[in-house]
């Protein structure tokens, strides 16, 4: 008896970080370099799993037939998507891209077959636009497969904090 009360509280300790991993944070590695400059290959970030409410911007965690992929999202639900002499422009209106990215190539959202973006799917690109895998070879991203938001860098130590 007197060993399970002295297990209790490291029982506990065991059940909470189990569950702060399983529903709120987690950390996540960057695989590759298709969010280069902003993230690089190998960089661990914190993925916050419970802001299901996406911005146009924020840099997500998707699964993609069960690989982690690291993107932007730029379209949202309802958008039209296009980009033109490497400006991007939703619903016919330019929009600034105020983060550094690569160089982007023409692409209209009719290209994947949608003249808008359904409900719950979002267009999602990488930083480096020239080798990223993102929503113009994948296709659009269902809110189900985003695993959740990531601004924050844990590793390495030259890019600790927040994500600019």
């Amino acid at each position: 008896m007197k060993l399970l009360k002295e297990c209790i509280p490291y029982i506990i300790i065991i059940a909470v970080v189990i569950l702060i991993r399983t529903f709120l944070i987690t950390p996540v590695r960057v695989q590759g370099t298709s969010m280069v400059p902003t993230l690089e290959d190998k960089q661990i970030l914190l993925l916050n799993k419970w802001n299901h409410n996406y911005e146009r911007f924020q840099i997500v965690v998707l699964d993609y037939h069960g690989t982690k992929l690291v993107k932007r999202i730029v379209g949202l639900p309802g958008d039209n998507v296009f980009y033109q002499k490497g400006k991007l422009y939703i619903n016919d209106k330019e929009v600034k891209e105020t983060f550094q990215h690569g160089k982007t190539g023409n692409f209209k959202l009719e290209e994947l077959g949608y003249d808008e973006i359904p409900n719950d799917y979002y267009f999602v690109m990488g930083d480096n636009r020239m080798n990223s895998t993102d929503s113009r070879t994948i296709g659009l991203v269902a809110k189900k497969d985003i695993l959740g938001t990531t601004n924050f860098s844990l590793f390495p130590f030259n890019r600790f904090g927040s994500i600019k």
